[in-house]
């Protein structure tokens, strides 16, 4: 098995097959249907299957990652190309609609950029996270570019996020965090929007960027410090203290978040040159494929049980929780962002230990994947989002009711840089 898997991991076919899946599949889609030319922006409430915009409406968290995928197409593309342009649409829309007057993001934008609440009465910034990917596109655009503005914009918003995270008032909806509990997805979250930001403010000599890099490095500690279980698993829920709680949401693993989290801290070791800190990131990553994939039908549940399976224990108090019920209604789902980002996390594990069982574990996940997501309707193109554990087509939202390119294109993007890299077979 190991033999035929390794014939596969050939670079330069590989290249070439990621390269037509991003311009001849992902690509087209987005640009035909995904910019608002009349007020900047971009559209991204598509269905499942990509047949209808059910919504002009703008979610920061979405604006801000087509922003970051654009940017990082001009990249791709030596910085040419219509890519630069579109992205500094989505900049300029953001800069001047984005903040409110306390220095948070908004959370949801109508069409013309005017604040909306998600919920009536929830108020206007609702989660940190869209700070966040503002964050990300920000810097990526102000590091290709070359636009102090942008940069500047970047930091303003992280010195916000930085301050709420120390007063403790940070807000995570459509998943509030329960009292008490601490959740893996703000120090994950932190790592690479610190990572990101420090390498664009390098670009500039920036004074901070040594302050900003040894952040992301304090996160990916408290990932492994608090969250990361002996047997190289991450838990998605701890105590405040950092320790376990025998839960549901104590004892639960969430494998996309966890696969690629690990690429972020990988790529946050690589700048550090921390080769234990890499190894100990591919074996998470090895692990979890493991423990989170189906053995009867393929491919990774949304949630598991550290153990495996359907998540188990107490629900004591949180009855009333929004992940419980995600816990107990959708756990056996089969999502278009997990497999898109354990395509790039496998393989990148593997090219940085040589570990075969990532070989492995690659191959089986890009079988799956490209068998699943891919819309078979070519006319359409892009990808159907969201399966049932036997594969069949779901029809439902997943956090935000958002259809963006971020996780496939990001995923194709730095698989196709990590193969520009290499020459023959890993």
């Amino acid at each position: 098995m190991a033999q035929t898997v390794m014939a596969e991991l050939n670079a330069r076919k590989l290249l070439l097959f990621y390269e037509e899946q991003l311009y001849g599949d992902i690509l087209p889609f987005w640009l035909k249907n995904g910019i608002d030319k009349e007020y900047g922006g971009y559209f991204t409430c598509f269905t499942n299957t990509s047949e209808e915009l059910l919504s002009d409406d703008k979610y920061i968290w979405s604006q801000a990652r087509f922003i970051w995928v654009l940017s990082r197409l001009a990249a791709l593309e030596g910085g040419k190309g219509e890519y630069l342009g579109l992205a500094r649409s989505g900049v300029r829309f953001l800069q001047e609609n984005a903040l409110l007057e306390n220095g948070n993001c908004a959370f949801l934008l109508d069409r013309r950029g005017n604040p909306k609440e998600p919920v009536p009465g929830s108020g206007y910034d609702t989660s940190f996270y869209a700070d966040c990917f503002a964050i990300l596109g920000f810097a990526e655009y102000a590091r290709i570019s070359g636009e102090r503005g942008a940069l500047d914009f970047a930091l303003k918003v992280y010195d916000s996020v930085i301050r709420r995270l120390q007063a403790k008032s940070i807000r995570t909806e459509p998943y509030p965090i329960p009292r008490g509990l601490k959740t893996h997805g703000v120090p994950m979250i932190m790592v690479n929007t610190c990572d990101e930001l420090s390498k664009a403010l390098d670009e500039f000599g920036h004074l901070r960027t040594h302050e900003v890099k040894e952040m992301s490095l304090h996160y990916t500690h408290e990932i492994i410090s608090d969250f990361t279980t002996e047997d190289d698993l991450i838990l998605e829920m701890v105590r405040e203290d950092g320790e376990e709680i025998d839960s549901i949401l104590g004892t639960y693993i969430n494998p996309g978040h966890t696969i690629e989290d690990m690429w972020f801290i990988i790529h946050c070791a690589q700048r550090y040159g921390d080769s234990e800190l890499i190894k100990r990131a591919a074996r998470i990553v090895k692990r979890t494929m493991e423990v989170g994939w189906d053995t009867k039908y393929g491919g990774l549940f949304l949630f598991v049980n550290r153990d495996g399976g359907e998540p188990q224990g107490d629900i004591g108090g949180f009855e009333d929780d929004e992940m419980v019920r995600k816990l107990k209604n959708d756990w056996d789902n089969k999502l278009w962002w997990p497999h898109s980002e354990a395509l790039y996390s496998t393989l990148l594990s593997y090219n940085l230990t040589k570990d075969k069982g990532l070989a492995e574990l690659y191959n089986k996940v890009h079988h799956y994947t490209f068998a699943a997501f891919p819309n078979p309707d070519k006319q359409i193109g892009e990808w159907i989002q969201i399966r049932d554990r036997q594969g069949r087509p779901e029809t439902k939202v997943v956090a935000l009711p958002v259809k963006d390119p971020f996780h496939i294109a990001r995923s194709f993007m730095l698989i196709i840089e990590l193969l520009r890299g290499s020459s023959g077979d890993f």
